[in-house]
């Protein structure tokens, strides 16, 4: 085997896109494939391969790896009649990069086993600054030989990468960090909007607390755009929903009370039924707004 092992990349979105321009800076030969082949042109433009189906750029790979909106987009990509699966040669690798049920997974990671192939969930958190820059938090579960073999792509990716654990392991620790990512984005929501209220300057609202105590992601990443009234996605409301979703799926088998979670989740519901599903997150707070009188971004006077 070359000591770059080849590449294939299912998906590219806005997470998706600049990941794979990462792993192809990195020097590692890479297929790309995208259900719009349009978005496949900035990286062919790079030097990147242009896969016929997620069947082929599996045929071509050594490691494919996939990042796609939902579980059944998953199950499609992998598990149908032109699915990674079904070209991937044995011993090969797949990694699904997607945020999807852990049960659904650990079944995807059977039927790949059965095929003489390794499978890793590898969600990732860090939005699309993180995408962008290579500094995504990557939680990978499978095998740790399995895990070790890919981890220098995925240090192409991100700055933080950790095994998890075995099979599903990385889907359940994504539910941890989106029920605490929803939480820390309410609570800058409701913050920036506290300090409206009370006439300070958002911006310098954000310089005086983003490195102390009250510091997060959420802060650092969102909060700057969330002053200026850009909600623009980096990460769409209806994807947040879609893992909240299954974040309230596991709590509900697990017995687990998650009562801020579901607020967060009621209140994005509010974001969806404006029509909104497609802003980023942090349009979370319009609702916020709306609740304290003030008028929420794009409707001012």
């Amino acid at each position: 085997m070359s000591e770059r092992e080849r590449v294939g990349f299912i998906g590219l979105g806005i997470m998706g896109a600049p990941v794979a321009m990462n792993v192809l800076k990195a020097g590692f030969p890479l297929t790309v494939w995208n259900r719009t082949a349009s978005r496949m042109t900035p990286l062919t433009d790079a030097g990147a391969a242009a896969g016929d189906s997620p069947r082929d750029v599996a045929s071509r790979s050594d490691i494919t790896i996939t990042i796609v909106s939902d579980t059944p987009d998953v199950e499609e990509v992998i598990l149908g009649g032109q699915g990674a699966l079904s070209g991937a040669a044995k011993g090969s690798v797949i990694v699904d990069m997607s945020t999807i049920s852990p049960s659904v997974t650990k079944r995807i990671a059977a039927r790949c086993r059965e095929n003489g192939v390794a499978m890793l969930d590898a969600p990732v958190s860090g939005g699309d600054t993180g995408a962008k820059a290579g500094t995504l938090s990557i939680m990978a579960g499978g095998e740790e030989e399995t895990f070790e073999r890919v981890r220098p792509v995925f240090e192409a990716m991100g700055r933080t990468v950790t095994h998890c654990g075995p099979s599903g392991s990385g889907q359940a620790t994504k539910l941890c960090n989106q029920a605490i990512g929803a939480l820390n984005l309410l609570a800058m929501c409701e913050g920036i909007v506290l300090g409206i209220k009370q006439g300070l300057d958002p911006e310098r609202l954000l310089q005086a607390v983003s490195n102390g105590a009250a510091g997060s992601w959420a802060l650092k990443n969102l909060a700057p755009r969330t002053v200026k009234g850009d909600l623009s996605p980096g990460f769409m409301v209806k994807l947040q929903q879609k893992d909240l979703r299954l974040v309230m799926e596991a709590a509900r088998e697990l017995k687990a009370a998650m009562p801020g979670t579901a607020l967060v989740h009621q209140l994005l519901n509010s974001v969806e039924a404006s029509g909104n599903g497609d802003l980023g997150i942090q349009a979370l707070i319009t609702v916020i707004q709306k609740l304290s009188e003030l008028k929420p971004y794009g409707e001012e006077e």
